[in-house]
Formats: structure tokens, sequence, C-alpha cells
């Protein structure tokens, strides 16, 4: 595989002993085995390629690599280069106007697309719109090269700091990782113009969880635009601390196969990329039944928060969800009676994404040259088999204490879901974003199911139960990894329905360690009218943004928060320090943190909620008039950041707040960093 980036020089010198798993990382990189995502089989139909123009392919890893990692790469290492420090990687991004096109299922072609987007050194020419992952463990420095080469915007900044401007203007955020909000670490209250190179620098502790996380723009007032066109990626901590009797260890050592290796691996990141194409007159082309089109001639842009962004207009652009920068993919490579670990990302804008699969019926013909009404008509026929049971070990990329089983997964803007699969026998299966009701949806309005693409499983394995396969497999894993002195207590958790307490990178906060006073979020949108015009205003506590404002936090202070939202659902989403949910209250008072929303009749509803509660997440989804309560500790890091709600054209039009975390005064207040007195 060459599409490796290169490595830095000195840098930091912490001792670390990971040998195992580096080494089965980088066999994974090199190897063309199922481990790598989605491969095309080149034995598909002509129909079936056009339909999947496109395989899956794995996004580049920049993997940091130690000296030991080396030697596979020497012959790519340029002459007289020296063997660089082990403990660093870095990754360049150039930001540049890209055009390429994107399957459209409803015209049965490409439609050509001229979008911001991010490009490094192996960057896939044919599926530009999907950034880079990152592949880093904790007490590593990652290093990333920004270089802003978009055109310049003179005058783009408007009197009113919450209508979108500059878009040619970008910044980077590492969502979810625990480092430095400040500096040139992940400080998102920075603008680069175009033009401007800047290097960010995440300095991970070795006490860093591992797990699944990733990385996108944030400049307040471009952030959507910038994110819909595709600029996201996905930042993968791999550890393998193994649990002792003192300390819990990373699920990663856990999820090995039964020669030791780790578990096949996927990433399906999710987004909506909303290009639209103008006629003379700039309003949208529409078809026949109402959906966005483009002609031949035509370039989709995303260039227009009035008409691409807002309420339900995602549903009504009739576009699709990609799967790693294709639209209705065929999924090649699986085998049935396997566990492989999904680990799923929600890096879209506009769209929940409740995930099923279902078996397809064998009579089933090829959907290839179906859209619109048909396709759909062909999912209510055919994708008729009983949902898949996923089993989530660990949501935003922190480990349950237990695993949560689920059919259907539900994913908002911002979401990550660590979940094992299995696949009980050979055959076709849909990969469904399943209907939801509009309470559970970013949308406020109910959704459509949709077909995201087809699954082609192979083998002849079957399995009648998936849970005691799963368990069996992860007890014999625990056998042959764990050590001597935890062993039977991880069997034990293990067979008591999927526990997983040796695992959980946090602590649990109890109520008695809570020592002030507490937090109040609460997410609103008023229309107000201005010089006689009517504007949309989005406020978190009565109040749209203000960079000049800021919520104070004390360093080393545990505190509960109340989440709720007057109008519409809302992904709330703070950074640098993540959260434990307590308590999910409905609209009635009743709580659904564990069995999640039923109706009158204990008919499960909205599973979203199920089992939450006890869990860590960076983001979670509120809805209108639900009381969420939470709590959190700040730990480590101060400086300013923010939170917000994480359907960002609500954050860049004014539903985002600064927080500030300050260093203890010794009389139970808080100084700035930046104070002298």
């Amino acid at each position: 595989m060459e599409r490796i980036h290169s490595f830095s020089a000195a840098g930091t010198r912490l001792r670390l002993a990971r040998t195992p798993l580096a080494a089965a990382a980088v066999a994974c990189l090199f190897s063309a085995a199922p481990f790598a995502l989605w491969a095309q089989d080149a034995s598909k139909s002509a129909a079936a390629a056009k339909l999947a123009p496109r395989a899956l392919e794995q996004p580049v890893l920049a993997r940091m690599l130690r000296s030991q990692d080396l030697k596979p790469l020497l012959s790519q290492t340029p002459a007289g280069t020296k063997p660089l420090d082990t403990h660093e990687a870095k990754l360049d991004l150039r930001i540049a106007f890209t055009e390429s096109k994107i399957w459209n299922p409803n015209s049965q072609r490409y439609d050509k697309v001229k979008l911001r987007s991010y490009q490094s050194p192996g960057t896939n020419p044919d599926v530009p719109f999907v950034a880079p992952t990152i592949v880093t463990s904790p007490g590593e420095t990652v290093r990333v090269r920004l270089d802003n080469q978009l055109p310049p915007q003179p005058d783009c900044h408007p009197a009113n700091i919450n209508i979108p401007h500059c878009f040619n203007s970008t910044n980077l955020h590492s969502h979810g990782l625990w480092v430095s909000p400040t500096g040139n670490s992940d400080n998102v209250l920075l603008t680069l113009r175009p033009g401007v190179k800047f290097e960010y620098e995440y300095n991970l502790p070795a006490d860093h969880p591992a797990g699944t996380f990733w990385y996108h723009p944030h400049l307040h007032g471009s952030t959507a635009l910038q994110v819909s066109s595709g600029m996201a990626g996905a930042l993968l901590v791999r550890g393998d601390r193994l649990p002792g009797s003192d300390r819990t260890g990373d699920v990663d050592t856990l999820l090995r196969d039964e020669t030791g290796a780790a578990m096949p691996e996927r990433l399906l990141m999710f987004q909506q990329v909303a290009y639209a194409c103008r006629g003379t007159d700039g309003k949208i082309k529409t078809d026949s039944n109402g959906f966005w089109t483009c002609g031949e001639n035509d370039i989709g842009q995303i260039d227009n928060y009035d008409d691409q962004f807002g309420f339900g207009v995602w549903q009504k652009s009739g576009r699709h969800t990609s799967i790693n920068g294709t639209v209705l993919p065929t999924f090649n490579g699986l085998v049935a009676g396997r566990v492989e670990r999904w680990r799923l990302l929600h890096a879209g804008v506009r769209d929940t994404v409740n995930l099923q699969l279902r078996e397809v019926d064998a009579a089933a013909a090829s959907i290839a040259g179906l859209s619109g009404a048909a396709l759909d008509n062909w999912v209510t026929q055919h994708c008729t088999g009983a949902p898949l049971k996923q089993f989530e070990v660990a949501s935003d990329g922190l480990t349950h204490a237990k695993a949560i089983v689920k059919t259907e997964n539900v994913l908002q803007p911002g979401y990550r879901s660590d979940a094992l699969v299995v696949f009980p026998k050979a055959a076709k299966y849909c990969v469904l974003d399943a209907a939801a009701p509009a309470s559970a949806s970013i949308t406020n309005a109910p959704e459509d199911r949709q077909l995201l693409g087809i699954a082609e499983v192979g083998g002849a394995a079957k399995v009648d139960d998936v849970e005691a396969f799963v368990t069996e497999k992860l007890v014999a894993s625990a056998k042959q990894q764990m050590p001597e002195n935890v062993r039977e207590r991880v069997v034990a958790g293990l067979r008591d329905h999927l526990r997983l307490d040796d695992f959980v990178p946090h602590r649990t906060i109890d109520k008695g360690e809570i020592n002030a006073k507490g937090q109040d979020v609460v997410f609103n949108i008023e229309d107000v009218v201005e010089d006689g015009k009517k504007r949309t205003v989005y406020m978190v506590d009565g109040k749209p943004y203000d960079p000049s404002a800021a919520r104070d936090l004390i360093l080393g202070n545990v505190e509960e928060w109340r989440l709720s939202s007057l109008v519409g659902g809302h992904p709330f989403h703070i950074h640098v320090n993540p959260f434990q949910i307590v308590s999910i209250l409905d609209d009635k008072g009743k709580e659904v943190s564990v069995t999640g929303d039923v109706d009158d009749n204990g008919k499960l509803v909205d599973p979203q909620y199920a089992n939450l509660q006890g869990t860590w997440k960076d983001t979670l989804f509120v809805k209108k008039g639900y009381h969420l309560l939470v709590r959190t500790r700040y730990e480590r890091y101060i400086g300013e950041y923010v939170l917000h709600c994480h359907i960002l054209d609500h954050e860049d039009q004014g539903m985002m707040q600064n927080v500030r975390v300050l260093v203890p005064d010794g009389k139970g207040g808080g100084i700035s960093a930046t104070s002298h007195h």
C-alpha cells in the first residue's frame, strides 16, 4: 500500500510498549485481506458496477509508526532520508476546490460537482470528498499541516456574525479528543484565511481513551458548508493497555480473533453532500418529482445557506447519504459467521441515520437502474429479513460498561458507534437508513426509509444465536489475551450479558463527587423581524452566539449539566471534556434512558435513548420538551472552547456558546489564564 504519509522528526519522548498492536495495525495497512474496508469485486456485472461505480475504499491512513514498524517502509523511504522519530505523525491537508463527480441514483448518472475539499498526498482521486483517516495511539502526537489554498473572499464579514459568511476561511477541530483547546491544539477560535498555512499539534496524553474520533472544519459561519462538502475524516486512537487489578484497559485488547489478531474492522463514514445546480434565475433546478437535478453540462456546488440547508431541505432534495464518499455502494468481502468491528461515524450535517441490516429476499432482482419510487418499492418488497443485531461496545469513542444490543443504530450528526456485527449466513443484505418519527429526527419531520447500499456476504457458516456466538468469541479472546489476575473477572462479566466494566476509560461520577452548582443549557429558535424582514435566530440560553462572552468553569470542579430544547431537537456537543449520562426524562417526566421511548402500550417507538444511562458521550440529541441530566469533570485543560448544536448550520447561525475553564483562585472562584492579578 503506497498511500502512507511522511513521519516527523524528533518530538515526544514518552516510552510506550505497545508492540503487538502496532505490528497488527501495520500488517493491516499493507494487507489486501478483508481487514481493509469495502473492496469492489471485479466480477460485478456492468449494471451493478454502474450502480456502485466505486467500491468503498479505505481512506488514507496516516499511521503513527515506531522504530520496529519502519522495516516494511524502507523501500518507500526516499534515498538519503534518515529514519525519523517514532512518536509523531504528520498529515498534510491542502484545502482547495475539487472538480469531480457524484453518482445520482435519481438520474442514473454522475453529476459533475465542484466542492471545497481536503487534499493530501494520498487522497483517492476517484473519491475526493473523503479526507484521510488518521490512526494514532495514546501518548503520541499528531501534526496536521493545513494549507488553505481557497481563493480570497474580500469583504466577506457581515455586521451580524451569526449570518453565514467567509466560506473560504477555515480552521480544524479534533472532535472528541481529550487534548488542549488552546494554542495550535484543538483551538476552534482560530481563523485561517485563504493563503494561510498552519500546523495543528494534538498531544494525546498517555491516558487518552482508545476509540473512534474524527476531525472537521469548525470556523463559525462556514462550518456546515465545508463539512457538507465532504471536509471530514476519521481519527482512530488504538490502544493496547491490558486491564489490571487496579486499572481498566483498552477494549482493543479484547476485540481479537482466535489467532490473537485484531478483529477485522470496517469504517463507515456517513455524509450528506448537499450540492445543487442552479438555473439562470439563480434557483435550484428540480426534476418532475421536485428533487434537485443537474443537467449534463451543469456543475453542482454548495454556496448558499438559504436554500441548501434548513428544516426538511435534505429530504426534499432527493439526495442520498453516502458512505465513505460513495452513493449506493455494494459491500463485498463479507464472510458469514465472522465477528467484525464496525466503526460508524456520522460526519454529515442534515440527516438522522438509523442503521439497519436486513436480509434480502432470495428472489429479488438487482437494483441496477432503479430510483425514486421504484427503488423504494423494491426495498419494501425485498428487504424483508428481521433486522440483524448490532452489539455496540462504545459510543463517541468511549467504551460502555455493558454492550448495548441494537437492531436499529440511531446516529445523529457527530455521533460515533463501535458495534460488533455478525452476518448469520451467506446472502445479500440491505444496508438501510430506517424510517424515523419526527421527534427522533434532527429534521423535526418524519424521515422515510432510505437504502444506503447492498452487502453481499459469502461463506458456508450459519449462526443461529448471534448473541451467544459473539459472547463465546469474546470469552475465548479473554481467556487467551487477558492477564491472569483479571481473566476470570473479565470472562464473568462477558457471560453476564456482555459486561465490559474492565474497559471503561472513565470512572463513574457519583453524586457525592459533585462540588459545584451545575450548568443549564437551553436550545431555542425564534423568528424576529429586523428592518421589515423576518429572520430566524438560533440561540443558547436565550442569546445567539457572542464571541466576547463565555460560560466560566473552574478546573477541578465536577458538575451536573441540565440540557433542554424549546423548539426542535438538537445534538448537544461540547469540546474537550466528555460527559456521563445520568437521566433522560421525556416531555411527560418519564425516565427513558433505560427503556427508550415507548408508547402507552409499551411499544418501543424510538430506541435512541435505550440503555444510555451511565454511558459516556461527547454528543447527545436533546429532544424538544425533554430534560437530560449529565455529569462531567473539568480535568487537566484550561482555556476557551465551545459548546453548540451539531446541526452545523444551526451552529453557524448562532446556536453556540464559548466555554472558559479557569484556574482555581483558592477562594472558590477562578482566574483567567491570561490574568496577572
